[in-house]
């Protein structure tokens, strides 16, 4: 006798809950790169640190950029400084020649957060490099007569965005080179004025690298492949970092700074080698805790090493939990934690651990070699500093 229509359902919802039952793996969709977020099982102690042990100075944050003009974010973001004793954030988002809307975004704070003129080399929409501002016959000399008025405004410092070098181009539609003669006067004047140059050039190594299946931030760039300089369109990272170290050598009066450990913090060795040569080099950490924290030893040797030359950066302002990353990682022992508050983590997918660097040495790093290559910040640094005092208890294990 054959079955009827509804006892053949019966029978099927019923092999297919047996089926769900003893194979679980076809009930669940399988990972991709893009979903996978391991939970270590991994149990090792936890330090919370509930600020810096020093009051700090972040020299490299992004007010502009980062908040768009969202007052209340701004107050609300002072008072996680407050929170976490950073007594000064430097912004570098006025642009030179054009300060005045960024300041007066800052006004309320000002007292908090000193500001860098980053030179804007393009100061128009069209996409047609003939009216770019660096290609006008009268840009250099601008800029020279601009950094003047901008330190009588407060400037305590500029900024280069790493579009210099890799994609501002002459009239020829060819990329400027960042150590052409021809911008000399500039860094010339930056030392005059002692206004220290930030210089943000190249990249990470893998934005460098075909984005392929040997690329260890092969998942960061297949979602931002607008970050990848890989290919003839642009010049090599080791062209442009030469480039850098060129102005650097050529202008011994004027300090600069490597932004993000000088765009090469997978190679501390090579970054001592420039510190040595170059007298007139700083670095600073922003956004590459990442790096420097899955290699502990190397990180605290170099940092101990060159602690007249480490300063403290954030690239922020960022959520509390991620600058509690950087307090972990600069002053605690801490293994295999995360260094953002993303998950997935977005700037390579693996944990850091923590340098523990001795007093001597985060009083340095966190506000002495920013006060000195930036004295007029003196009087701010004490009287901040001072407003902010530790609570009862600044550091607590987690478990």
């Amino acid at each position: 006798m054959n079955p009827t229509p509804i006892a053949t359902l019966k029978l099927s919802l019923a092999l297919a809950l047996v089926g769900l039952l003893f194979c679980p793996s076809v009930a669940q969709e399988e990972p991709t790169l893009r979903t996978y977020d391991p939970q270590p099982a991994l149990v090792v102690k936890q330090t919370q640190v509930a600020g810096a042990k020093f009051p700090a100075i972040d020299v490299h944050s992004h007010f502009g950029f980062r908040l768009k003009g969202d007052r209340q974010a701004l107050k609300d973001f002072v008072s996680v400084m407050d929170k976490n004793k950073i007594a000064l954030s430097v912004s570098f988002d006025a642009p030179l020649g054009n300060e005045d809307d960024h300041l007066k975004f800052l006004e309320p704070f000002q007292s908090r957060i000193p500001f860098f003129v980053h030179i804007d080399f393009v100061q128009s929409k069209e996409k047609d490099p003939d009216q770019h501002a660096v290609n006008q016959p009268d840009f250099v000399r601008r800029c020279v007569e601009q950094l003047a008025v901008a330190k009588k405004k407060g400037a305590v410092g500029v900024k280069l965005f790493k579009s210099f070098g890799l994609q501002i181009k002459n009239r020829r539609g060819e990329l400027i080179k960042i150590d052409d003669p021809v911008f000399d006067p500039i860094w010339e004047q930056c030392g005059k004025l002692k206004l220290p140059v930030i210089m943000h050039v190249a990249d990470p190594v893998a934005f460098f690298q075909p984005i392929d299946a040997n690329n260890e931030r092969w998942e960061e760039l297949s979602r931002h492949p607008d970050w990848s300089f890989y290919g003839d369109d642009f010049p090599s990272r080791e062209s442009l970092m030469n480039a850098r170290n060129q102005i650097i050598e050529r202008h011994s009066e004027t300090i600069f700074i490597g932004a993000h450990v000088a765009n090469n913090s997978e190679d501390l060795v090579e970054v001592a080698k420039w510190l040595d040569k170059y007298p007139n080099l700083m670095v600073e950490i922003a956004s590459r805790i990442n790096e420097l924290g899955r290699q502990p030893y190397s990180a605290r040797k170099f940092m101990i090493k060159y602690q007249d030359r480490v300063m403290f950066g954030t690239d922020g302002p960022w959520p509390e939990l991620r600058l509690s990353y950087y307090w972990r990682f600069l002053e605690t022992y801490d293994e295999h934690f995360p260094y953002s508050e993303k998950s997935p983590a977005p700037q390579g997918m693996w944990r850091i651990y923590g340098v523990g660097l001795p007093d001597e040495v985060l009083e340095k790093v966190y506000f002495k070699n920013a006060l000195k290559i930036m004295p007029r910040l003196e009087k701010r640094y004490a009287a901040a500093a001072a407003s902010t005092q530790d609570g009862p208890s600044r550091r607590a294990p987690v478990k």
